[in-house]
């Protein structure tokens, strides 16, 4: 495997450190919320998407701001930066005594992990557009190996205590800054930066670029409705596992595990041939369709062995979020890329604001009446809906590149 620029690897060993430290901590939720706030698990469930909410509203607001400081400072100290006071943010939680703690160090997670538009600036910064979907697949396979290592590693110290997986994500946090603040190199150049200008540092003027564009719009609503329906995940599961099939935090841990490995492969070893072969919109129809069969089919499986053989199929919905990317970052110039990655960041958190809120009401009511995939019904019908946005709308060759 080979890459534009030595940032690249750097980039990509610190977002897998970085995944492996949000991950070890998701197993643990459940019980620590029920401990904490001395409720049962369906009331535990509602409070983590009151948390979730937290966190996308923090980095709704934050997104935007960092890319942009990104376009006028670089990426290098921005990431420094975020990853300090993920260090610092994960050492608070381990030591909350209250609910209250929990959600204050929620909102700190997510002002610091608006990383989204530095991080994937670095890709734009030294890649050339015809391969950025390739190179952005190679981001979300270390956020997929993350989740292999994480998630597992955590089901393993949860038997420490519950807090336990917190610490061992503070100390990884601030490792990882210090790895960024000695190997990594600035990847933009001081001839591309553009000056801070708070009152355009928000979702609408990180887009703004983009509204001339034909099939922008269309795009940006795939990649909203994708996002609501894939947060189902992080929203749901824990509790949805405990619910179903009464696993315990290790097997939730390796279920997670077992995902982000397939994610992984996929995004690694066939993103790049795939969209290079067929283009990104076939690419994108594919992953919307297998994510969506695979949010359906959720929705009815009885036995733990069927989850992982569904895992295996909406595995391909790996193609989405690279596919779509690569298309958006052509419709702008360097100087904006950090601005237009934190915007999708920014949109991904609005999302994240709603989808948490959708998905564990939806989970709780259908337990309530009997049908615990209720929220994988809901994910599907989303992920549905993008698939048809891309049929109709998303036509035509691929955009060119805008001038600086």
């Amino acid at each position: 495997m080979r890459f534009a620029d030595r940032a690249v690897p750097i980039l990509l060993a610190a977002v897998l450190i970085d995944t492996i430290g949000f991950g070890i901590v998701i197993p643990v939720f459940p019980a620590l919320i029920t401990r904490l706030g001395q409720v049962g698990i369906d009331e535990a469930t509602r409070i983590a998407g009151y948390m979730l909410v937290a966190f996308a509203l923090a980095q709704f607001v934050a997104g935007p701001i960092l890319g942009s400081l990104s376009d006028r400072f670089g990426r290098r100290p921005v990431l420094i930066a975020s990853m300090l006071s993920f260090g610092i943010d994960y050492a608070l939680m381990a030591a909350a005594p209250s609910l209250a703690w929990l959600f204050l160090g929620r909102g700190i997670a997510g002002i610091a992990g608006a990383i989204y538009g530095p991080a994937s600036s670095v890709i734009a910064d030294v890649t050339p557009p015809d391969r950025r979907s390739a190179a952005f697949g190679y981001v979300s396979a270390a956020f997929g190996i993350g989740f292999v290592i994480g998630p597992a590693l955590g089901g393993v110290i949860a038997g420490l205590g519950p807090r336990a997986p917190f610490v061992a994500a503070a100390l990884l946090a601030l490792g990882n800054a210090a790895i960024m603040a000695v190997a990594m190199p600035e990847t933009l150049g001081r001839e591309h930066r553009r000056p801070f200008v708070l009152r355009d540092a928000h979702i609408v003027g990180a887009f703004r670029p983009l509204f001339d564009q034909r099939i922008a719009l269309p795009l940006l609503a795939v990649a909203f409705l994708w996002q609501l329906a894939h947060q189902v995940y992080p929203a749901t599961w824990a509790f949805w596992a405990t619910i179903r099939f009464a696993w315990s935090p290790g097997a939730i841990g390796l279920s997670l595990a077992y995902v982000g490995l397939i994610m992984a492969l996929v995004q690694a070893l066939l993103v790049a041939p795939v969209i290079g072969r067929i283009g990104d919109r076939r690419a994108l129809l594919i992953g919307l369709a297998t994510g969506a069969a695979g949010f359906l089919a959720m929705a009815i499986v009885t036995a733990g062995w069927q989850v992982y053989a569904v895992m295996l199929v909406g595995a391909l919905s790996g193609f989405v979020g690279p596919a779509v990317n690569g298309l958006l970052s052509r419709m702008v110039g360097p100087e904006r890329q950090g601005a237009l990655q934190g915007g999708l960041g920014s949109l991904g958190s609005v999302a994240a604001i709603l989808s948490p809120l959708m998905m564990t009401q939806t989970l709780a009511a259908g337990v309530e009446h009997g049908f615990p995939g209720a929220a994988f019904l809901l994910a599907g019908l989303l992920a549905l809906a993008a698939l048809l946005i891309v049929a109709g709308r998303v036509r035509g060759p691929a955009p060119l590149p805008a001038h600086p």
